[in-house]
């Protein structure tokens, strides 16, 4: 069951890099600078990546112990 999930995690992972990228593409086709790329493109992806650590986390932890 954790190999599966840490495959489901490792496919997400590669699927959200392969979106950055396309995300990067889009804004940096028409800006005029290094701001006009950088900045949105920050603003969009980090809550993005925030969710994807935090889902990897909470699958991939050990399950607490109920006592």
């Amino acid at each position: 069951m954790r190999a599966m999930r840490v495959g489901f995690v490792g496919v997400a992972f590669a699927a959200l890099l392969v979106g950055t990228a396309l995300v990067f593409e889009a804004f940096g086709r028409h800006s005029h600078s290094a701001s006009d790329t950088l900045r949105p493109f920050i603003t969009t992806m980090a809550p993005v990546w925030a969710v994807m650590v935090a889902g990897a986390w909470a699958l991939l932890r050990a399950p607490s112990r109920a006592e």
